[in-house]
């Protein structure tokens, strides 16, 4: 006749059990988001590769502009409308910037605080259930 583990022994292995499982997802979603995270990288060095690229031809597009208009002005009042012209532009991005930031709602995940709540919630009402006599 075989003898049957106790619950505590079932209720040990479970715990055993569950702890692998978790710490093996763990472990293949931190092999996931590398794998991710190295091609994000790329990525984005990419981009800021083509972003400094774009900067400098703006940098010739401005700088021609200004011997554009040196063609027909005096060279520093070609160079100084550029300047003016860059200036606007960037505060009107301030601006725009600013107007957008103000559109931010607050940063704290509210549905997640919310649901958390909630489930403690529920814990605690069990337990003041069960400890009714």
């Amino acid at each position: 006749m075989t003898q049957e583990p106790s619950t505590a022994e079932l209720v040990r292995q479970a715990a055993e059990q569950v702890s692998t499982l978790v710490r093996d997802e763990l472990r293949l979603a931190q092999a996931e988001l590398a794998e991710k995270g190295r091609h994000a990288a790329r990525g984005a060095g990419m981009f800021g590769g083509a972003a400094t690229l774009a900067a400098y031809g703006v940098g010739a597009l401005l700088f021609t502009l200004g011997l554009a208009l040196a063609l027909v002005w005096p060279a520093w009042l070609a160079a100084l409308t550029v300047a003016v012209l860059l200036f606007l532009g960037a505060a009107g991005l301030v601006v725009l910037g600013r107007s957008q930031f103000r559109r931010v709602p607050p940063l704290a995940p509210e549905g997640t605080v919310k649901s958390i709540q909630a489930d403690v919630e529920t814990v605690t009402t069990a337990v003041e259930e069960r400890m009714r006599p």
